[in-house]
């Protein structure tokens, strides 16, 4: 048995941990640059409010009924994940991270629980220990176990919990005839779009499909997905993920940027970034891409990304060596008079570390370049990302995405913890 645990509008939860003021409010938080909504409370749904929508739009929807507006606080988001994470970790031996907010648990040799108490088991110890709601769903797949979340969000009388093994046949036919095909995991609208022209309108449909067909005409995927809703297992878990294959950092600007030094210490950052999790991963590069997209000016339309890719003499995980490159490419790229309103970096052709063949003729710098970036990755790990950084990425970020409405982080910043006072 499977169980799939996400957190109900988790980056609403997360700010309303430390702000119980927004409890039974609406509340969004916005993209990069308070660009467009990107995760709502149930209050804000109510109201109609699209998610994706431009919040430039909606600001009259938003002060007719008091919509709390916060810019994306990531740091502390991935905080509370972490700390999610290893709660639930508590429950089981196994475990996938799926996502920030929702993870797999393998529930092997523990049938001698009650699934259903178990799952509120889970709730109540995330609830009390972290303030985030979570739901359950359990299934003998994954797919299965992903569907009985969704339906545990659904019918208030399950109480965030849904063990869909222990429905019978006609429930889960009828739960699985009210459901559209596009609400199994893996069917996006495309798919969703083809299936109906064959007359596969719901999640009942898709289960009872001929495999057969739906290979020939859908590929291995969609026939996977067939077999896991008749909870013939066809996805594995990952209990460790697989290193990356390549690594982004990338992120609009809060404002236009037209000098070449501000447009390099902006895509230093990102490479510091992208280096840093390199590093996590036990990694190298062999190539650094990086682009530029430029800003429309007047009437002008905005010309496409501009990229370049830059290939490393040896592979490296050193921000120093990568930025080195990053530099030079942007130098490259650069037009004078232009304005530019993003940039990012992309890591590619990567390998293992330890697999990395070291220098003979200077054994001792290699040695000395793994103990520097040891003692990087040990400040920032203790003191916050940025403590320790290259000179190239300055210390002013006037390139920053804007963050108008933003909260403090309250977990990963010590000038921003929370302070209880008495009395």
């Amino acid at each position: 048995m499977l169980a799939l645990i996400d957190a109900n509008h988790f980056y609403v939860a997360c700010e309303r941990v430390f702000n119980p003021r927004l409890e039974g409010r609406p509340v969004v938080v916005l993209s990069n640059n308070d660009g467009c909504v990107v995760a709502r409370s149930p209050e804000a749904k109510a109201l109609g409010l699209p998610m994706g929508a431009p919040w430039f739009q909606c600001r009259d929807l938003a002060r007719r009924h008091g919509i709390v507006a916060l810019s994306s606080n990531y740091p502390l988001y991935a905080d509370l994940s972490a700390r999610m994470m290893a709660v639930l970790g508590q429950f089981s031996p196994r475990q996938e991270i799926y996502s920030i907010d929702e993870c797999f648990l393998d529930l092997t040799g523990l049938e001698r629980f009650d699934p259903t108490a178990y799952g509120q088991a889970m709730r109540r110890r995330v609830q009390q220990w972290l303030g985030l709601p979570v739901g359950v769903g359990f299934g003998s797949t994954k797919t299965l176990a992903k569907l009985a979340n969704h339906l545990a969000k659904r019918e208030p009388d399950w109480a965030g919990v849904c063990d869909f093994g222990a429905l019978d046949a006609p429930a889960q036919d009828a739960l699985l005839a009210g459901l559209a095909a596009d609400a199994v995991w893996g069917i996006g609208p495309r798919w969703a779009a083809r299936l109906r022209a064959l007359g596969i309108a719901t999640a009942r449909d898709l289960r009872d499909a001929d495999p057969q067909v739906v290979r020939r005409r859908f590929g291995v995927v969609v026939e996977r997905i067939v077999w896991e809703l008749r909870g013939v297992a066809g996805l594995t878990l990952e209990a460790i993920a697989p290193p990356k294959q390549q690594i982004l950092a990338s992120r609009s600007f809060g404002r236009p940027v037209a000098a070449l030094a501000e447009l390099q210490a902006a895509v230093a950052h990102h490479v510091a970034r992208a280096a840093a999790k390199l590093r996590r991963q036990h990694g190298r590069a062999g190539a650094v891409q990086i682009w530029l997209r430029p800003q429309r000016d007047g009437a002008a339309s905005a010309p496409p990304s501009i990229a370049g890719l830059l290939r490393l003499a040896a592979p490296s995980a050193d921000p120093a060596v990568l930025t080195a490159a990053a530099t030079r490419g942007v130098a490259a790229l650069y037009q004078a008079g232009r304005r530019y309103r993003g940039a990012g970096v992309m890591l590619l052709e990567l390998g293992s570390a330890a697999r990395a063949q070291g220098d003979w003729l200077a054994p001792d710098a290699a040695a000395r370049a793994a103990a520097r970036l040891a003692v990087l990755d040990q400040v920032n790990a203790r003191w916050g990302r940025g403590t320790l950084r290259l000179a190239r990425e300055g210390f002013q970020q006037p390139w920053a995405m804007r963050q108008d409405h933003r909260s403090p982080a309250y977990t990963t910043r010590w000038a921003e913890l929370p302070v209880a006072r008495a009395g």
